[in-house]
C-alpha cells in the first residue's frame, strides 16, 4: 500500500473521530461540508481526500457513514487490533485508560505500569497495573506496538528506552520532557502544559469582538 503522508494520516483519523460521534448520535449519513467544518479543513481538501475512496453519496443524504469508515480504516490499515501499554498510572494515565475502555475496539491498552506499590496489581478501567520492573517482559510477551508515557519528566527517557528495547515501535509521550527515539520508532510528543501556556499567551493578546458573538 502507498505510504500516506503524516498530515493526511492525522486528517483521516480526525475524520474517523467525527464519524464515530455522528454514529453515536444516531446518524447514518454525513455531508462533506460537515466533515470540513468539524475537522477544520477546507471543503476542497475534503473533496480531494474523497477522491481516494470508493464511496457513493447523494446530494440529498450525503455519504453512508459505515462505508466511509470502512474505507478510512482500509487506508489506515487499522481494522486489526493494535495492542498498547501505558506507563504511569497517575490522574492523566487513569483518564486515558478510562477513555479507551470499549471506545476504540481496534485499539487496546493491554497492560499498565507504575512503581507505586499501592497501585500494583490493581485494575483500572479493566486494565491491570504491573510493577514497572516487569515492563520489558510483559510488553515483549504481549507484542505491544505502542507505548503511552505519562510519567514524571525525570523518568521519561528511561521509560521510552525500556519500551523501545521491548519492541514498541510507536511512542506517545505526555511527560513534560523532550525524549529521543532511534530510527524506526515513531514519536508523538504531547506537552499539555506547553499547549496551555501557548493558549494563555495568545489569549492575553486577543481583542474582544466589538459585537457579541451570536
Amino acid at each position: 500500500m502507498t505510504r500516506i503522508p503524516q498530515r493526511t494520516v492525522e486528517r483521516f483519523f480526525r475524520y474517523t473521530q467525527f464519524l464515530h460521534t455522528k454514529l453515536e448520535s444516531g446518524s447514518e449519513f454525513v455531508f462533506s461540508h460537515e466533515l470540513a467544518a468539524a475537522v477544520g479543513v477546507s471543503p476542497e481538501q475534503v473533496r480531494r481526500d474523497l477522491m481516494n475512496f470508493k464511496l457513493r453519496g447523494t446530494p440529498q443524504r450525503g455519504y453512508p457513514i459505515g462505508d466511509f469508515m470502512a474505507e478510512l480504516y482500509s487506508h489506515l490499515e487499522s481494522a486489526s487490533l493494535t495492542k498498547m501499554v501505558l506507563v504511569g498510572v497517575g490522574n492523566l494515565g487513569k483518564a486515558i485508560l478510562s477513555y479507551f475502555l470499549k471506545r476504540r475496539p481496534n485499539l487496546s491498552i493491554v497492560a499498565a505500569f507504575d512503581q507505586d506499590q499501592e497501585k500494583i496489581n490493581r485494575v483500572y478501567s479493566g486494565c491491570q497495573v504491573h510493577h514497572v520492573a516487569q515492563l520489558e517482559k510483559i510488553v515483549s510477551r504481549e507484542k505491544a506496538a505502542v507505548g503511552i508515557v505519562t510519567v514524571p519528566a525525570a523518568y521519561a527517557q528511561e521509560t521510552v528506552d525500556a519500551l523501545v528495547r521491548a519492541g514498541v515501535r510507536g511512542i506517545v509521550n505526555f511527560a513534560p520532557a523532550q525524549v529521543k527515539v532511534p530510527a524506526g520508532v515513531f514519536l508523538e510528543q504531547l506537552d499539555i502544559t506547553l499547549s496551555i501556556e501557548k493558549a494563555a499567551y495568545f489569549a492575553r493578546r486577543m481583542k474582544y469582538p466589538k459585537e457579541p458573538i451570536k
